[in-house]
This record gives structure tokens, sequence and C-alpha cells, in this order.
């Protein structure tokens, strides 16, 4: 059997990998120059594979309640097994694993030599011009064609384009009467409007973030055109796919104090007592930054220097509800070309979800980002990823020895 597969990222070389055998050619095609283009950006060079914490939780879809038949024990345990084959020394942060070279580059060398080192044919400097499907699946690129007996679309999403993602498989799936799922930035720093963006440039804080439900905790970014970080990444999917609406985020600056507002508007109170003859800026200084503390008090209008016992109630409290309460409208996000990911892609409704082949179409497969599935930060994307390349693979494999 003949088997093309379209995109040389983390899905599509593992694909290749776990479909050779002595009975098929395999060809792994990519536009770039190199494969695993990429895999090189991701965790800003240092690549967070995989993550101990595999719930199901941290994966998305728009067709969320199929993500069961994915997201199994079996399967991930197969997945961590595969990467362990590839030689990688891993080196685990509070559960993310890293190599522990902390290079991506090594986690794509594993995925490459372990191809090479199985035959497959690399095809690199291709560009897939137009799919013809006749009784095989017949590929135009370079002004030539080959005609194969499987196809594989591996070719990501449209984040990130100068790697050569540029969303050409959600068409090759429209154009084959696929449906698709709106594509949208997930993972993606948040626009604001507030007034205070070129104020608190550069800051970094540690906060709680809230999104309707979706409630996460970390180290905020403040920027001059919004808010960025790993927490502002994990609720930036559900917002871009509400953008129309109006969409309204929840911070608190103070996620280290377990009470609610009241009682943090009492600690304040006993802290100033503790703490004699300081001006509200100091007060604040052992928990807050104090030039996001400064911003905000001039954003209420109130003095710097005042002490806080001096204070007006009414201010006391707004003070307090600012920093425990603080509400900040989206206006947009950084869009696809910052995006790490897209929400959306090739409905898992067309899949056969054991194998990732197509319903309508016998010997079509989609794997990796192309397909409507997205992960929070941590390594999850990557582990859909190989999970599914893997799947695909595997039942490409089962099916070229019975040929």
């Amino acid at each position: 059997m003949k088997i093309a597969i379209v995109g040389g990222g983390p899905s599509g070389l593992c694909a290749s990998i776990m479909a050779k055998n002595s009975n098929n050619e395999v060809f792994l095609f990519d536009k770039n120059n190199d494969f695993g283009k990429k895999l090189l950006l991701t965790g800003n060079g240092k690549c967070n594979y995989w993550n101990n914490n595999q719930s199901i939780v941290k994966y998305h879809s728009n067709n969320e309640e199929l993500l069961n038949n994915i997201i199994t024990v079996e399967n991930l345990k197969n997945t961590k097994k595969f990467l362990d084959s590839l030689g990688l020394i891993s080196i685990e942060k509070n559960g993310w694993y890293y190599p522990y070279t902390n290079l991506s580059s090594s986690v794509k060398s594993g995925l490459v030599n372990a191809a090479r080192s199985k035959g497959v044919i690399f095809k690199n400097n291709c560009e897939i011009t137009k799919i013809e499907k006749l009784d095989k699946f017949r590929l135009f690129y370079n002004e030539q064609f080959l005609d194969f007996d499987i196809l594989v679309i591996a070719s990501g999403s449209c984040c990130y384009s100068k790697t050569g993602s540029d969303g050409w498989g959600y068409n090759v799936a429209k154009n084959l009467n696929l449906n698709v799922v709106d594509v949208k930035p997930s993972l993606v720093q948040l626009v604001t409007n507030c007034g205070l963006e070129n104020k608190w440039a550069g800051i970094r804080t540690n906060v709680k973030i809230k999104y309707l439900d979706k409630e996460e905790t970390g180290e905020l970014q403040l920027t001059d055109y919004g808010i960025s970080g790993i927490c502002v990444f994990n609720i930036s999917r559900n917002i871009s796919r509400n953008l129309n609406n109006k969409n309204e985020v929840i911070i608190n600056f103070v996620p280290w104090f377990k009470g609610n507002e009241n009682e943090f508007y009492e600690y304040l109170n006993k802290r100033c007592k503790i703490l004699a003859n300081r001006n509200i800026s100091s007060l604040c200084d052992g928990f807050l930054n104090y030039k996001l503390v400064n911003i905000f008090l001039d954003y209420l209008k109130i003095s710097k220097d005042i002490y806080w016992e001096k204070l007006d109630v009414n201010l006391k409290k707004k003070f307090v509800n600012l920093l425990y309460n603080f509400k900040i409208v989206i206006v947009d996000t950084k869009g696809f070309e910052c995006a790490q990911v897209c929400s959306g892609g090739v409905s898992l409704l067309e899949l056969n979800l054991n194998t990732f082949e197509t319903l309508k179409i016998s010997n079509l497969y989609f794997c990796g980002e192309v397909i409507d599935v997205d992960g929070d930060c941590g390594g999850y994307n990557l582990s859909f990823a190989f999970l599914s390349g893997l799947l695909v693979g595997s039942d490409i494999f089962d099916k070229s020895k019975t040929n």
C-alpha cells in the first residue's frame, strides 16, 4: 500500500512511524525545508510535551461529550509508552514534562530519527496544490502528481503562519464536504480597553482570574494592549468563541487570601494597626507590586500618601473591591499570529474516534490540530497530536498487514 501523510509536525511524524511496515510505502510531505518546524517553538523552545495530570477537563472540543472516547487511560498509556521509546530523557516540573536538554529540538530529533530509521520517505519543500479523489487519492505537488491508497491530513491549524500553518487542511475537509467547526484563536493574549494599559505595562503579579464558570490561578502579565500569561491563555478559548458578546473577566489580585471580600477588608484594618505609620502604598507592599498599588490608587483618585485609617470608609471598600473583584472587558484577542493553538477544526462527528478515519470517505484520515480538539497550557495540545497520530498510524499499519 502507498500512504501519503501531509504535514510533518508531531502528529504527522507519529502517524508515519506507526504506519510503516514492510508491506507499504509511507510518504511524509511538508511544505517547509525541514520537518517539525512548529515544534521548535513550543514552550518557548523548551517543549513541554506531556503532563502527569491527564484529566479530561484539560481538553476541549465543540463536541466535548465525545472526548471520553479519545482521552482514555489506554490511549494515554500507549502515547506515553511511545514517547519513552524515542529515547528522550525527561525532566518533570510540577507534572509538566520537558526534554532534559530543555531543547525542543530533542523532541523533534527523536521523532524525525524514528521515522527515518523506519524507512519513511521524506518529501520536504512540497506544497500540495490539489487533491483528487478517484479510485485512489491523487496528490499534485511541484508540477507533478502521485497516487496513494491512503491519505492522512496532519497539516496543523492556521496559527503561527510563518511556520507554514495556513489552515490548508480545513479547506481540504470542506472541499470533501466534511463539517469544519469555525476556527478561532486559542491560548492567546487578550486585548482590553480600560485605560490602564500604558500605565501597568510590564508588571507581573499572581492572580485568580475568572470568566463565566472557568477559573484559573497563576501569573498575570499586564501589557500595553491588555493581559497575558498562562492563566489568561487557559480562559482565552471560551472568550475567543464568544467575542460578539460582552466578555467580562474578574481578576482577584490577592488570591493568597482565603477569606471573602469583607474579611479582606477587616484584614487590612488589622494590618494597619500592626504595621503602624504606613501609607496605603506601603501597607500593601508586602503582598502586591507597589507600582500596581499606586496605579489603582490613582485610578480611584486616592492619594498614595494617605494612611488607611484616615481614608473614607466608602473609598476603603472601593479599594478592597478593586483588589478582590476587578472587572475588565475583553474587546479582542491578539489573533492567530499570536495564538499557540486554535479552537475548532474538522468536527469529531465526521470521524471514527478509534482511528480518526473519516466516516464518509474510506482511507482518509485527519489527525493533530486540524481536528476540533484543543487543550490547556501544559503539554496537552502536543499530547493530543501524539495520541491522534498514533491512532491513525496504528490503524493504517493493521490495514496494510491484510493487503
